[in-house]
């Protein structure tokens, strides 16, 4: 869960070079010379890919950490580690996805934000399943530190 965790915030950390490219209009090759070009999306999607990415890589690693600092039984633990990884990948493609439409990824269809295109059915798509499983996640950890709890 820590490489994947590691994987998912190095993505985000990708994503910010976008976000500088987007805020400065291209890419400075040297010292006050920067080579204009325009990138698709605007600042602020990609600053969400940025932080976002970043965050969701830490819930993964947090994931894993919770996942043995409770001691959780093996099967437990082997289904939060394909939850929260899901969720991480299925959120850095929602974050990505959101970049390229005007619709942000958050329907299937037209929104008020904007039309929808491949790349915001594919965002949103993975997102809205893991949205559901995490938080299933939650609650399978919130169940099980109750019961800790309780019994101790």
């Amino acid at each position: 869960m820590v490489a994947h965790g590691a994987i998912i915030i190095l993505i985000a950390l990708a994503s910010g070079f976008g976000l500088v490219m987007s805020l400065i209009g291209g890419f400075e090759i040297l010292p006050g010379t920067i080579l204009s070009f325009e990138i698709p999306g605007d600042a602020r999607a990609w600053a969400r890919s940025h932080v976002g990415g970043i965050l969701n890589g830490l819930l993964v690693i947090a994931g894993a950490l919770v996942t043995h600092a409770m001691a959780l039984p093996q099967q437990m633990a082997s289904r939060l580690y394909w939850m929260l990884v899901g969720t991480g990948y299925a959120n850095t493609i929602f974050y990505w996805g959101a970049l390229f439409a005007p619709s942000r990824a958050l329907t299937f269809g037209d929104n008020r934000l904007g039309e929808t295109n491949l790349a915001g059915v594919l965002g949103f798509a993975p997102a809205l399943v893991f949205a559901f499983i995490t938080m299933i996640a939650m609650v399978m950890l919130i169940r099980h530190g109750f019961s800790d709890a309780e019994s101790s």
